[in-house]
């Protein structure tokens, strides 16, 4: 009997950035250059969609009130969206349970949260702890201190000219037995993507727990926590079309349950007396005071925005531009890219050193064609060393671009070399 044929898979939609730019009212903003913006900054923080806005609006305008206290219509209503906000995060990122995901301001936040929390409860002096070379400082600076303060010890995985991590070195590293690794899916300054499951399975191999830094990864491309096989993941809000002010932290439920609260004070609390405190049941034992109430439901309509684009989209558009931005910026005399140059594995991010221009003066050049990049350490300091650089130029892109945008950065950088040279 015949086999049945598979179904094929459907290629994801093409997302046209030059349409959705209508959706995002920063493009409406004149520039001084009187050229349309072309925002290649969205590895710091994304536009918002007007769905955001107006969302984040309404929230504040109509159905405000103190969440989770209040036994009146507006504060139930109130309260609904906020968890709203939580329920779609949860589908979003692949989490089996709501509980699993507790709001912080952002994956600093969350990040500091387990470091606090976890680490002060778990690590030893002398035990293992590992981050590694590419870290933006959030993931780097929490565990300089917690090292500091609990006698544990922290080293770091080398990544290799080409900015991939060296798993040889990270294999090495895991064979000492460390209590946790704390890496990047996505490299913010490098555009890396680090196969994360793998990680993850070679960690756990060796007894370590792993936290994972998702906020360049959430934004841009499928992500399953669950798939992953990760213990933590920190996510920002900002980063993915939503408000800022908001993130979350995911973990897995066991670990959340036995760990100790970061803040205290109202809402973390099942009942006070003077004598001590029973603390409330996860997520809530984390989220002390009165919380991003408007910003929980802004982050759920950003949501409701990159499901209706299809995160499949979004990754194939950021890939197609950034191999077209690879090649073309490669044809720049003087130019030095920094990443893998596989469009497979680099994300929609591409840092990069212009011979005779400072980060700062080509950002402030190409500004005055209506062209805004980020120039600086970008947060990885260590990272630029490794390099031999004090700062570098980045460009990243998302949904709201387009090739057009390419084609002006080159042009803009090639403008830039002449005013230097002189012709």
């Amino acid at each position: 009997m015949a086999l049945p044929h598979a179904a094929p898979v459907a290629a994801p939609r093409a997302i046209d950035g030059a349409r959705l730019r209508a959706d995002f009212p920063a493009f409406e903003r004149p520039t001084r250059s009187g050229r349309p913006l072309a925002f290649l900054d969205s590895a710091a923080s994304s536009l918002k969609p007007r769905s955001v806005i107006d969302t984040l609006a309404d929230a504040y305008g109509h159905h405000y009130a103190n969440v989770h206290r209040g036994i009146y219509e507006l504060s139930e209503d109130a309260t609904a969206r906020y968890e709203g906000g939580r329920r779609r995060l949860t589908r979003f990122i692949g989490a089996g349970s709501w509980r699993e995901v507790v709001f912080v301001r952002n994956a600093t936040e969350a990040i500091n949260l387990v470091a606090f929390s976890w680490g002060r409860s778990n690590l030893r002096p002398g035990d293992l702890l590992l981050s590694t070379q590419m870290e933006h400082h959030a993931n780097l600076v929490p565990w300089q201190q917690l090292a500091s303060e609990t006698g544990a010890t922290l080293e770091y995985v080398a990544i290799t000219d080409d900015g991939r991590l060296d798993l040889d070195d990270l294999r090495a590293r895991l064979a000492r037995g460390p209590k946790l690794l704390a890496v990047g899916h996505v490299s913010n300054a490098l555009g890396t993507i680090n196969p994360v499951a793998e990680i993850a399975s070679l960690a756990h191999a060796a007894g370590a727990l792993v936290l994972l830094d998702a906020a360049q990864s959430v934004p841009h491309l499928p992500v399953d926590v669950a798939a992953l096989g990760v213990d933590f993941a920190a996510l920002s809000g900002h980063k993915m079309l939503g408000p800022s002010g908001i993130g979350a932290l995911w973990a897995r439920r066991e670990l959340l349950d036995a760990m100790p609260p970061f803040l205290t004070g109202g809402s973390m609390i099942s009942r006070v007396t003077l004598q001590g405190t029973e603390f409330n049941e996860t997520p809530w034992k984390f989220e002390a005071g009165t919380p991003a109430i408007a910003e929980a439901a802004g982050l759920g309509a950003a949501v409701d925005y990159l499901t209706g684009l299809g995160m499949d989209a979004v990754r194939a558009h950021e890939r197609e531009l950034f191999a077209a931005a690879w090649d073309a910026l490669g044809g720049i005399d003087g130019l030095r890219r920094l990443g893998p140059s596989d469009p497979d594995v680099h994300g929609g991010v591409i840092s990069f050193d212009l011979e005779g221009i400072h980060p700062h003066d080509l950002a402030t050049l190409l500004d005055a064609e209506g062209i805004a990049v980020r120039a600086g350490h970008h947060c990885a300091q260590p990272l630029m060393m490794r390099y031999d650089l004090a700062a570098a130029t980045r460009a990243s892109f998302y949904v709201y671009n387009d090739h057009d945008d390419v084609e002006r950065l080159v042009a803009g950088i090639r403008a830039a070399q002449r005013r230097f040279n002189g012709h």
